[in-house]
């Protein structure tokens, strides 16, 4: 009886088991790949790795305190001219506990104002990692949507020129056709079959690589919904843009934050000629309980100390006026770097724009010549029924359509894998732009 009562929970489980894997929208495997992808990690350790060691430069502007414990045994020997000689030990302790703190130190503070720099880096070089795995996320993703299509497209074409060889065939037999209409149609299923199996290996190694990069065996990709519209770019103004880059890049803010911590370094630099000032204190105790070598009594001293440290450089050589020149030298180095970062940003964000501009284009482009190809496939059905087509006719028109639809869905792909590259070139890239992209998939 144990084993009917179980029986239905057996079949619902394994009825569950046999199912589909749930398919995966691109938000939910960016955020898999946010957690797995070693790349994105690395960076995310260095952020933390480069915060830790900015809080170091604080030091060097706060007080510092030591203490300092010490213990001896002494034994002292008299051996007089006439006599026995005496021996005699006596033990001491210490105790010192010392304090300082800069009070004018320029170069301490420019250092501690470039560790506060170094924190705006690793942001900047966190955000610069986070868009590339969106963009490496949407790579992968759209490559294993348009092998996939591709594939299906193949299927299709093979079902197709099958259909064409069995009707050549009969064709042939009945005489209402030559053998050449046979053959060819043979030659054109022959060249699908490996199409087909070119095109089920390139999947293949499109899902190896989107399963590595976000950390999920067989992920499936969320396909697009049907009928698509492609949303438009806003801003339309590639200028626009631009301006949108200047600021918020990673690459120019890395660039700028170079720039400041160069110009923090010459401030080191000539604080080689400006004078130092630190407090600090001193109290230390001293107990000899059973005396010493000069004194046959215990004691204990107990001695403080407080004071002002003044230590002004008067010549080091010309090393610091030839610190100072190197630190010149390389704010303008620093400069030039910003400089050309702004000018490779601006061009990289102006051909990303143009290139998602070509990419709607083309889809539009495609779409008619979709329509074309549909069109002209069914007049050529239609001739060769009537005979005033041939075979090669129908096989070149379907050849066409399929290399059209594949093309079609290959560029839209594109398209919108373009616009996340644009956002990269401009800088503006976030996880929240995942979400446009997300609501063109089918649910």
């Amino acid at each position: 009886m144990k084993t009917f009562r179980l029986l239905p929970l057996i079949v619902a489980l394994g009825a569950a088991l046999n199912l589909p894997a749930q398919a995966q929208s691109l938000i939910e495997l960016y955020q898999s790949a946010r957690s797995f992808d070693a790349a994105y990690q690395s960076a995310k350790s260095q952020y933390d790795a480069t915060l830790a060691k900015a809080q170091q430069a604080q030091a060097a502007i706060l007080p510092t305190a030591n203490l300092a414990l010490g213990a001896s045994r002494s034994t002292q020997e008299v051996i007089p001219d006439l006599g026995a000689s005496s021996e005699r030990s006596f033990g001491t302790q210490s105790a010192t506990l010392s304090a300082s703190q800069p009070l004018y130190r320029p170069a301490n503070w420019a250092g501690y104002k470039q560790g506060l720099k170094q924190i705006d880096l690793a942001e900047a070089q966190l955000a610069a990692a986070d868009q590339d795995l969106i963009v490496r996320v949407g790579q992968g993703y759209f490559d294993v949507l348009a092998s996939q299509d591709s594939l299906t497209f193949v299927k299709a074409q093979k079902t197709a020129v099958a259909e064409q060889l069995a009707s050549a065939k009969r064709n042939f037999e009945v005489g209402t056709s030559t053998i050449t209409d046979t053959r060819e149609a043979q030659a054109r299923y022959d060249l699908v079959i490996a199409q087909e199996i070119a095109a089920e290996n390139d999947l293949r190694v499109k899902k190896i690589a989107l399963d590595q990069l976000v950390g999920k065996d067989n992920a499936q990709p969320q396909a697009l919904a049907q009928p698509l519209t492609l949303p438009a770019l806003q801003p339309s103004d590639v200028n626009a843009w631009v301006r949108q880059s200047e600021d918020g890049h990673p690459t120019i803010r890395q660039t700028q934050i170079a720039l400041d911590v160069a110009l923090l370094e010459t401030q080191k630099a000539q604080a080689g000629h400006k004078p130092t000032l630190d407090l600090s204190a001193n109290y230390s105790a001293f107990n000899n309980q059973e005396g010493s070598s000069s004194a046959g009594v215990g004691s204990r001293v107990n001695a403080g100390s407080i004071g002002l440290s003044f230590n002004l450089p008067l010549f080091a050589g010309f090393a610091t006026q030839n610190r100072i020149k190197e630190t010149l030298a390389l704010e303008d180095k620093a400069r030039n770097d910003l400089e050309g970062a702004r000018r490779a940003v601006a061009q990289g964000t102006r051909t990303a724009y143009f290139g998602v501009l070509s990419g709607q284009g083309q889809v539009t482009a495609l779409e008619a010549a979709e329509a074309s190809s549909q069109s002209a496939l069914d007049a050529n059905k239609l001739g060769y029924q009537v005979g005033v087509r041939i075979n090669i006719d129908v096989l070149n028109s379907q050849s066409q359509l399929f290399d059209t639809k594949a093309k079609l869905a290959k560029a839209r792909y594109d398209v919108l894998l373009g616009g996340l590259k644009l956002r990269q070139a401009n800088g503006t890239l976030k996880a929240d732009d995942l979400q446009s992209v997300n609501s063109l998939l089918a649910r």
